[in-house]
């Protein structure tokens, strides 16, 4: 980028990003709709233009990244494809398209007093988001900062940082060309990881932290992280087979939950099916998962292992479980299963194993259904459909800056309401208090 800052000191560095976000966060909370929606869309266009060099930035990412023996799923998160890049324009456009939550007011009423009372929305303030590979993030999460009237700073990971930094450089000429203040959205230019640990300290600067990526960075983040943390540590996702199950509908959800990509949260990783149908349902599902995937490694329990005994479609495919593989986000072509006698200890299981993401049951049964949803203890929970359904884009967000698993705040794919907040708002007419 040009005019690079002086990144040597790195506290002197994070504190003026601090003080430009903070700043640049007081112009955009007074920024109109219209305003907003004009810098999203010229932001699109800007990196329409740009497309072969970002495109280009991210090739030398990737050779980087392959040189450097990163694994296959955060190569995959860190692949730009021209269907990603279309993907991240349209992101762009739908997120334009949204309602604007700031400054609506709701649940005004009168009290005895006289006064009028209510709620309205208003941005968070500054917002630090600390992500590993995904450059498509970068955007993403700018987009929605924009909208809700945020400003944001964004430190991608090492392994990302060409595609970001050529991102990064539209975003700042749409914010010029459009007229909002550039510092709304900054990139650090710096790998240096003291620039983590300064980002979730600086309280004067910044209102709420967002880490997105791997157990250990999010582990850390909410360890030492003076400033509130949004997160979810991992994706431990289960589909559980119930005795009521459609077989077709099971077979379906479970190849494309599991299947459909590696390298992301709401990926299942452990499959529970009843023990009722499982003699007839287990090897189908297995079969059809190894028939999307050859590649895929099955570890399952005592009595899975004795019903796909002989079943020659799977040899060389079929392990004995351990007690770790119940708790383990795989992010790889490897499912845990396990036969589990019937609704109440599916649920048991999954509140005990899981990472309160993402977790479905396939049944025909609305009972079981109803008390699935109502009892497990997760972000999004599911009937008949696949856990990868749980994104920000799928769920009408337009985008999401990351997926929640905190019970405070926001929970699930957090959007544009996620970024926001709300404060009391009083009408009076010259009322005092006696």
């Amino acid at each position: 980028m040009s005019n690079m800052p002086n990144t040597t000191d790195i506290q002197s560095y994070m504190q003026q990003v601090g003080k430009q976000a903070r700043a640049a966060s007081r112009l955009l909370a007074a920024a109109n709709t219209g305003d907003k929606n004009h810098a999203l869309m010229t932001i699109y266009k800007t990196l329409s233009a740009a497309k072969a060099d970002i495109l280009a930035a991210n090739k030398i990412d990737m050779d980087n990244g392959r040189n450097n023996n990163l694994d296959a799923a955060l190569l995959d998160r860190l692949a730009l494809t021209e269907d990603r890049f279309d993907g991240m324009l349209q992101g762009l456009k739908d997120v334009a398209a949204l309602p604007d939550p700031i400054g609506e007011v709701t649940d005004m009423t009168y009290r005895p007093s006289g006064i009028q009372l209510g709620k309205m929305r208003v941005p968070l303030g500054v917002v630090g988001m600390i992500y590993e590979s995904r450059p498509n993030v970068t955007l993403e999460a700018a987009s929605l900062a924009l909208k809700s009237g945020n400003a944001i700073i964004l430190r991608g990971g090492s392994e990302a940082f060409e595609s970001n930094q050529a991102i990064a450089k539209c975003i700042l000429q749409g914010l010029k060309d459009a007229g909002l203040p550039e510092h709304g959205v900054q990139v650090l230019a710096t790998t240096d990881r003291a620039a983590v640990g300064e980002l979730i300290t600086m309280t004067d600067y910044v209102d709420v932290i967002v880490p997105r990526g791997g157990k250990g960075l999010i582990e850390r983040i909410s360890r030492d992280a003076r400033v509130p943390v949004i997160k979810h540590l991992d994706g431990n996702c289960h589909t559980y087979i119930d005795s009521d199950a459609d077989l077709d509908i099971a077979v379906k959800v479970s190849v494309n939950a599991k299947t459909h990509r590696y390298g992301t949260c709401n990926t299942m990783e452990t499959l529970l099916v009843d023990t009722a149908v499982a003699n007839d349902m287990l090897p189908k599902i297995a079969e059809a998962i190894i028939e999307a995937d050859d590649a895929m490694q099955l570890r399952v329990d005592s009595t899975a292992k004795s019903i796909l005994a002989g079943n020659t479609k799977l040899d060389g495919h079929v392990s004995d479980a351990t007690d770790d593989d119940w708790d383990t986000e795989y992010l790889a072509p490897i499912l845990a299963i396990k036969v589990i006698d019937g609704l109440d200890a599916a649920i048991e299981h999954i509140n005990t194993h899981g990472s309160h993401h993402t977790d479905v049951i396939i049944t025909d049964n609305y009972t079981k259904s109803q008390r699935f949803i109502r009892e497990v203890d997760s972000a999004s929970v599911m009937i008949n459909a696949s856990s990868r359904f749980a994104d920000g884009f799928e769920y009408g967000l337009g985008a999401e800056i990351g997926i929640s698993t905190d019970k405070i705040h926001a929970r699930g794919p957090v959007g544009l309401n996620g970024l926001t907040s709300q404060k009391w708002i009083v009408y009076g007419h010259g009322e005092v208090r006696g």
